[in-house]
C-alpha cells in the first residue's frame, strides 16, 4: 500500500479494507512503519518503536475484531502493555519493570484486532499542556516544527495529524485529549466519567482522569470508544450503558439542538481573537443547521474548582514519587525529576487528608452546579484553548517563574479542566485556522453520559465543514 492511500483512509476504512482482503495487516504496519520512519525523527512523537512486536503479533493471528489489522499507537502515559515498560516521561521510571499484563484497555484494544507497534511521547507524569519532557525530548506539531502538538497526549496527536496512524490512545486529566486535538487539527473526545476503564488502577487524578483516543475523523472516535466501555468488576464509578453503538450516531440527525455559547474563559482572561473568532464562527454554522443556539455569560466560579484540582494533582504527584521511592528503597532525589514535578511533590506532601477531602468535596460540587446549568441546554459550546499552538519552549517545565509559567499556563488553557471536574463528556473538533495555518479546535460539552449527542453534533459538523482534506504539509 502506498502513502497516499494509506494516509487517505480512517481507522474504520483500513479495517474494512482488511476485512475485505484487499490489502493484509502485514501490509498496513509497513504503511505506518515507513511513515513513521520518514516524519518521526522532525517530530519525535513515537518513544518507542514495538514494531517487532506488532509483526509477532500478526503472524501468530489477529482477532476478527472490528479493527482487525489497524495499525495503532499507545501513549505511553497510565495503560499498561504486558512485556513493555511505561515510562510516563520520567527518567525515574527507567528501571521500571515491564507490565506483567495488559491494562483493561489494551486487553480491549487487542481483542479488537489492532495492532500496537509504538508508544507516544508524553510530558512528565502528564502534568503540562505541552510535550517536551527532558527525558525524551520536545515533541513539535506537524502544522509548524516551531509549535507545540499540545499535551499531554501531544506525542499521538503529532502522530496522527503526521499521517502515522489514523487514531491514536490518548488520555485526559485537564485537557490532554482535546488540548492536542485542538493543537494538532484533530477530533478529540474526553468521555464521561466512568466510561472507559481504568482498571487495574482505580481512577486518576481523583477521578478527573478518563482514557480514549485522538482521530482525523469523528466515525473512528465513536467507534473505538464502542469497544472500550467495557466496565471491569470493582469499578469505582457506574454509568448507564449506551442506547447503541456510537458509531451509528454518527450518521444520525442530532435534530434541534439547544446550543449555548461563550467566546469567553472559564479560567482567566479571554481568548484570542482568533480563537473567539472560530467560536463565533462555529455559532452562526450551528444556527444555519436549525439548532437553537443561544450567547451567554459563562456562569461558573472556576477559580476555586481549579485550585481544588490542583490539590488532587500536586497529591497524586507525592504518591506516584512516593511508590518508586518504596519500589526502589531509597528516596527520590530532588533531581531525578522535572523542577515542576519536583514543586508539585512538595506542595503534596504539604496537604493534609483534609485538604484532600475538602478539594474533592469542592470538585463535586462545581460538577452539581454545572450539571443544573446543563438542564437547560442539550450542549455548551466554548473555544478548546484559549490561544492557537504555543511555541516550543514557551510553557517550560525547568522555569523558576512559578507566576508566569501559571500565567501563560491559564490563557492556554482556561476551559479543558471544568469538564474533568464534572466528569461530563466534552469534545474537541477542527473547525477553524489562523491566518498562518494553524489549527484552532471549538468545543462541545454535553450531560454526563452523553456522548451520543456529541457523536451525533459531531458528525452533523464534519459533514457541513468537512476537515479531512486539511493536512500538514511534512
Amino acid at each position: 500500500m502506498n502513502q497516499a492511500d494509506y494516509q487517505n483512509y480512517d481507522a474504520v476504512g483500513l479495517a474494512e479494507l482488511v476485512a475485505k482482503r484487499a490489502v493484509s495487516p502485514g501490509e498496513l504496519l509497513d504503511a505506518a512503519t515507513r511513515r513513521m520512519a520518514e516524519v518521526n525523527p522532525k517530530l519525535n512523537a513515537v518513544i518507542l518503536n514495538l514494531s517487532a512486536q506488532a509483526r509477532d503479533a500478526i503472524e501468530a493471528g489477529l482477532p476478527e475484531g472490528p479493527f482487525r489489522g489497524v495499525p495503532y499507537l499507545l501513549k505511553d502515559l497510565g495503560t499498561q502493555m504486558q512485556g513493555v515498560q511505561t515510562r510516563g516521561g520520567s527518567a525515574i521510571w527507567r528501571d521500571l519493570p515491564p507490565a506483567a499484563a495488559d491494562s483493561a484497555l489494551v486487553a480491549a484494544y487487542r481483542a479488537a484486532g489492532l495492532v500496537m507497534f509504538g508508544k507516544t511521547n508524553t510530558p512528565e507524569f502528564g502534568l503540562q499542556p505541552v510535550t517536551e519532557p527532558t527525558e525524551f525530548g520536545a515533541t513539535r506539531n506537524p502544522w509548524n516544527l516551531e509549535r507545540t502538538p499540545g499535551g499531554s497526549s501531544g506525542g499521538s496527536s503529532a502522530a496522527v495529524a503526521a499521517g502515522i496512524v489514523p487514531a491514536a490512545q490518548a488520555s485526559d486529566g485537564g485537557g490532554s485529549i482535546r488540548i492536542p486535538a485542538s493543537c494538532a487539527g484533530l477530533v478529540g473526545l474526553k468521555p464521561s466519567r466512568g466510561r472507559v476503564s481504568m482498571a487495574p488502577v482505580g481512577e486518576g487524578w481523583g477521578g478527573m482522569s478518563t482514557i480514549h483516543a485522538v482521530s482525523r475523523s469523528v466515525r473512528d472516535s465513536a467507534a473505538l470508544l464502542d469497544i472500550s466501555c467495557r466496565p471491569q468488576p470493582g469499578d469505582p464509578y457506574f454509568i448507564s450503558p449506551p442506547e447503541r453503538p456510537y458509531l451509528e450516531e454518527v450518521g444520525r440527525d442530532p435534530g434541534k439542538l439547544r446550543i449555548a455559547f461563550g467566546s469567553g474563559a472559564l479560567l482567566t482572561g479571554a481568548p484570542e481573537t482568533e480563537v473567539s473568532f472560530a467560536v463565533d464562527q462555529a455559532a452562526k454554522l450551528l444556527a444555519s443547521l436549525g439548532h437553537d443556539v443561544e450567547e451567554v455569560e459563562l456562569p461558573f466560579a472556576f477559580g476555586a474548582a481549579s485550585a481544588a484540582g490542583g490539590v488532587c494533582v500536586a497529591t497524586a504527584t507525592g504518591v506516584y514519587i512516593d511508590a518508586e521511592s518504596e519500589r526502589r528503597g531509597r528516596p527520590v532525589e530532588e533531581g531525578e525529576v522535572e523542577p515542576l514535578t519536583w514543586r508539585l511533590y512538595q506542595q503534596g506532601k504539604g496537604y493534609t487528608a483534609g485538604d484532600f477531602a475538602r478539594a474533592v468535596a469542592l470538585i463535586h460540587r462545581f460538577g452539581r452546579g454545572l450539571g443544573q446549568f446543563m438542564q437547560r441546554y442539550d450542549v455548551l459550546m466554548t473555544s478548546t484553548l484559549g490561544r492557537p499552538p504555543i511555541r516550543i519552549g514557551e510553557l517550560s517545565s525547568t522555569s523558576d517563574d512559578t507566576a508566569e509559567y501559571y500565567r501563560v499556563f491559564s490563557a492556554f488553557m482556561p476551559n479543558t479542566q471544568a469538564f474533568n471536574h464534572s466528569g461530563q463528556p466534552a469534545i474537541s473538533l477542527p473547525l477553524a485556522w489562523t491566518d498562518d495555518g494553524l489549527p484552532v479546535g471549538v468545543q462541545f460539552a454535553a450531560a454526563t453520559g452523553d456522548e451520543a449527542v456529541l457523536f451525533r453534533l459531531a458528525g452533523q459538523l464534519e459533514k457541513a465543514q468537512p476537515w479531512w482534506d486539511r493536512r500538514p504539509g511534512i
